[in-house]
């Protein structure tokens, strides 16, 4: 197992805010991958810091940006039991400065010693899976990987990012819960179908048998069968392509 550094640093974002993020990486190593890995609703909490750690131990340069750094404080936490609460940073959030913290995130990976910048990827959850996939239509990403993003495909919180499908860059990695309830069979769909029309390579996964946030080991929704398996794809599919 490799020694990690693990540490937050501040990043100057193109709208003159700043923005905490959560690097890490191996210890010692050059020429490695680096990895967006956007957040759920509930901040750069415990498991988010957790998984990217987890990327880190893999040989990737990882970071994880607060992308609620214009409406709470540095290192905010929602609670999984209070949704309502983290609902105002979540609303305040739109993708112009969106795409102005990703960019930021982007480049801070860029300054890294260790970075082969020419094989960059980037993960998300939830909210997050929205995120990267928003990620890899700004950036020349070699892979992205979405879990259970909402807000995707058009619904009644917004119209949605397939309008925009023929800005992908690298191949896409799409994993659904088959009981969410959130983001029903005809977002997920919708999403497959335009990703296609627009001749883009993806892979689209439903766990049959996994809720909304099956990956995340500290909700009552975690499945651990199909996290495990989530996992090891998600690594094969980086493998793969930032060789």
């Amino acid at each position: 197992m490799p020694e990690l550094k693990a540490e937050f640093v501040t990043l100057q974002v193109s709208d003159g805010t700043a923005m905490r993020a959560f690097v890490a990486q191996p210890e010692g190593r050059d020429k490695l991958p680096g990895l967006l890995v956007f957040q759920e609703a509930f901040g750069v909490n415990e498991h988010i810091r957790d998984v990217t750690q987890r990327f880190a131990r893999e040989g990737y340069v990882a970071i994880a940006p607060e992308l609620f750094h214009r409406t709470a404080p540095p290192g905010y936490e929602g609670s999984y039991a209070d949704f309502q609460s983290v609902m105002p940073h979540v609303m305040a959030l739109d993708d112009k400065n969106l795409e102005a913290d990703i960019r930021a995130a982007h480049n801070a990976l860029l300054q890294q010693n260790a970075i082969d910048a020419h094989r960059i990827a980037c993960v998300g959850f939830c909210m997050g899976g929205r995120l990267s996939f928003l990620a890899n239509l700004i950036l020349p990403l070699r892979a992205a990987i979405s879990f259970y993003g909402g807000g995707i495909a058009k619904s009644e919180r917004g119209p949605g990012l397939l309008g925009r499908v023929a800005e992908t860059h690298g191949p896409i990695f799409l994993f659904w819960g088959g009981l969410d309830k959130h983001i029903g069979p005809e977002q997920r769909e919708a999403v497959g179908k335009a990703l296609r029309d627009a001749g883009k390579t993806f892979v689209s996964l439903e766990f049959a048998d996994a809720d909304h946030a099956f990956f995340c080991d500290a909700r009552p929704s975690y499945n651990k069968v199909a996290a495990e398996r989530a996992w090891a794809l998600s690594l094969a599919f980086l493998k793969s392509n930032l060789e």
